[in-house]
């Protein structure tokens, strides 16, 4: 039995040596697959990172694409922007959308740009859209402050009317008393 298990294990170990001479070998850390890897990096690195860190990496960041303007350096301010709190989406795209459209750039980066970009776009989307309910909403406050003011105006009326007509009431019954 043992001779067979021994058998088995020195098989699969000759074909993960045969895989291995099939199979093409993967990017070395500097060629075009070490962008991805940085940036996977880089957002593990941001994700123990508070409300503080993360606004001054967001700064460091901002300042580091601009001496440096490669594609990774952009993503990664644009990561670190959208990640950080109180972030300026139109500052993000503008990070992000000259990556995400340019062609030579490597398709991880590009990827990143494109997903960075459509966040950005939908956390606009539904700030504009949080800010017209927000304001609808005060309208429509105003309207009903506006509505109850008249109810009680109209009830103040009603009750003036009311004493009025008892006041002549009074006056009819004193007058046929007579």
């Amino acid at each position: 039995m043992r001779i067979a298990a021994l058998a088995l294990l020195a098989l699969a170990l000759a074909g993960c040596s045969t895989i291995d001479r099939l199979m093409p070998r993967t990017a070395e850390p500097g060629s075009a697959a070490a962008p991805a890897s940085e940036l996977a990096d880089y957002l593990a690195s941001l994700r123990g990172l508070g409300e503080s860190r993360l606004a001054a990496e967001a700064a460091r960041q901002r300042e580091a694409a601009a001496r440096e303007p490669g594609d990774v350096a952009r993503v990664k301010a644009a990561i670190a922007l959208s990640l950080a709190p109180h972030a300026d989406e139109a500052e993000v795209l503008a990070l992000v959308e000259p990556v995400a459209a340019k062609a030579s750039a490597p398709a991880e980066v590009r990827g990143m740009a494109s997903f960075l970009q459509a966040m950005a776009q939908d956390r606009r989307r539904l700030r504009e859209s949080a800010a017209a309910a927000a304001t609808h909403l005060r309208e429509e406050r105003h309207a009903r402050e506006a509505e109850r003011q008249r109810a009680e105006a109209l009830q103040e009326r009603a009750a003036q009317l009311q004493q009025k007509l008892d006041a002549l009431s009074d006056l009819e019954k004193s007058l046929s008393n007579r």
